[in-house]
């Protein structure tokens, strides 16, 4: 008779007792025993021809994280008609979207939707929404339900209909579906003998302990075999998230490359976030819906730069020594000590070409945290990080920029291909767009470069071209990372940290 160790029997019944066929993580359910303990019994099972294994790839799927708030809160169109409920089911659009809660960004999702449900009908000459029919639980919503429950499903175990709204939600980018290698263990006919009669079980132990070497029981004492090609438990060290890792790697490489780091405050003056650089009191970007404007204090102090703030105004209402003729407005030394949230990186390089320390030839960057108010999606944050150079030295020409853009792409973030495009910013001319292609992956667009224009240098002193360019990072991690949604970068997903590559 084959002898059988404890865990090995338990093993065995609790996979006859799931029908002689299972998945390992249903007998680790069966039985209570820890994942290494069954993948140990398993593969001495497997060795003694009692069972057999095969891996199975299958389709895991779990909520993103937009679809977690809609399992929540409901789907948008599900609010819009539950207003319109509450409306007597018919009302201007505005009204109901007020009553719906709904944030801007979400109301053409869920008019689309609602529409395409016809649940309701939109009127384009009078923005009235009407209810059509009554809504009914799709199975989306019951999809959505299931996996609120659920951390996560295979899709196995999903009905066909769920199924078919499984590629719904994974368009809609509120699921997320991952291949998973599930490992299925099956009863031989050996080991269906086995499990019906009684095995004997071997009396082995697994640990020598002070009391059976005292007592010399360890004499009379059976030790279990150690197996070192039986699987073992996971294991997940600390280390750091792969996107703090990625940020250290890229300072390390521009270190390496001749780059001296630039630092400096969140919170910033409109001088030095706008004017510096070129950058009228006029312009749109300045309103509150393109930057963060301080509540407490709302000035600051820019006592120690009078001579450069003098600069700056004589250049932006007439051109000064630029040879420009200006912007052609009143200059506001008041507005100029605005306090702001940095809109970009950018006001580092204007603060470090006023900097003592400034060293011509020069080469700085900083990893700067900037802020927007945007609307969230997968490609746009209200707080992200910026990569911002300069390169101050004789005789520089755009074709020096277009060679860094071009290690930056390819040595960063693993670009295949890149392309450049014309583009506008008050401060650089000439101006250039970097986009990058990763097979597998797509194009994306990383951010905007140039030379600083006269207004910009002069007034600050400035001699000589300098090269300036400040490229979205978290869009380099996303190319390099193969991500494409930005808000994962920022997520507590630990499967996700756990599976990226340590350093």
């Amino acid at each position: 008779m084959i002898a059988l160790r404890g865990y090995e029997h338990k093993t065995l019944s609790a996979i006859k007792k799931l029908g002689g066929r299972a998945a390992v993580d249903q007998v680790i359910a069966e039985t209570g025993l820890s994942d290494a303990a069954i993948m140990r019994s398993i593969f001495t099972l497997q060795e003694k021809k009692l069972v057999r294994t095969q891996e199975k790839k299958e389709p895991v799927i779990r909520l993103a994280e937009e679809g977690r708030a809609y399992a929540k809160h409901g789907l948008p169109e599900r609010r819009i008609v539950s207003a319109l409920r509450k409306l007597g089911g018919k009302g201007l659009l505005g009204e109901v979207v007020g009553e719906a809660g709904l944030d801007q960004q979400f109301i053409p999702i869920a008019l689309g939707w609602v529409q395409r449900k016809e649940w309701a009908r939109l009127d384009s000459k009078t923005k009235i929404l009407a209810m059509h029919r009554e809504p009914t639980e799709g199975n989306d919503e019951k999809l959505l339900k299931l996996l609120a429950q659920k951390e996560r499903t295979s899709a196995e175990e999903l009905s066909p209909e769920l199924r078919e709204a499984v590629q719904v939600l994974k368009g809609r980018k509120l699921v997320e579906v991952e291949e998973k290698t599930r490992r299925i263990v099956e009863l031989t006919a050996e080991g269906q003998k086995l499990s019906v009669k009684p095995a004997k079980i071997a009396a082995e132990v697994t640990q020598l302990t002070p009391e059976l070497i005292i007592s010399g029981k360890w004499r009379r004492t059976k030790l279990q075999e150690y197996n070192i090609q039986a699987a073992v438990g996971n294991t997940w060290p600390g280390k750091k998230h792969p996107y703090m890792q990625f940020l250290d790697e890229v300072k390390q490489k521009l270190v390496n490359l001749g780059f001296k780091e630039m630092n400096g405050t969140a919170v910033e003056t409109s001088f030095f976030n706008f004017d510096a650089l070129y950058t009228p009191q006029d312009h749109p970007a300045r309103e509150i819906f393109g930057v963060y404007l301080v509540k407490s204090p709302k000035y600051g102090s820019l006592g120690a730069y009078r001579s450069v703030l003098e600069n700056v105004k004589k250049t932006h209402e007439d051109g000064w020594k630029t040879g420009s003729t200006g912007w052609r407005y009143k200059y506001s030394k008041q507005e100029a000590k605005r306090l702001i949230l940095r809109g970009h990186g950018t006001c580092l390089s204007a603060r470090t070409l006023l900097s003592k320390n400034l060293e011509i030839p020069g080469r700085y960057f900083s990893i700067a945290r900037c802020y927007r108010p945007e609307v969230l999606d997968k490609m746009h944050l209200t707080e992200f990080n910026q990569v911002e150079g300069i390169v101050v030295e004789e005789n520089l020409t755009l074709r020096d920029l277009l060679g860094i853009l071009k290690e930056f792409a390819v040595e960063i973030a693993g670009a295949d291909e890149i392309k450049f495009k014309p583009d506008y910013f008050p401060f650089t001319e000439p101006s250039v767009e970097l986009s990058a292609y990763k097979k597998g992956y797509g194009w994306i667009e990383f951010g905007g470069s140039g030379i600083f224009r006269p207004e910009v240098t002069i007034p600050l002193g400035i001699k000589v071209p300098v090269l300036a360019w400040g490229l979205g990072i978290d869009r380099l991690f996303m190319m390099k990372a193969k991500i494409d949604d930005i808000r994962q970068i920022f997520s507590h997903d630990l499967d996700w940290i756990r599976k990226k590559e340590a350093a």
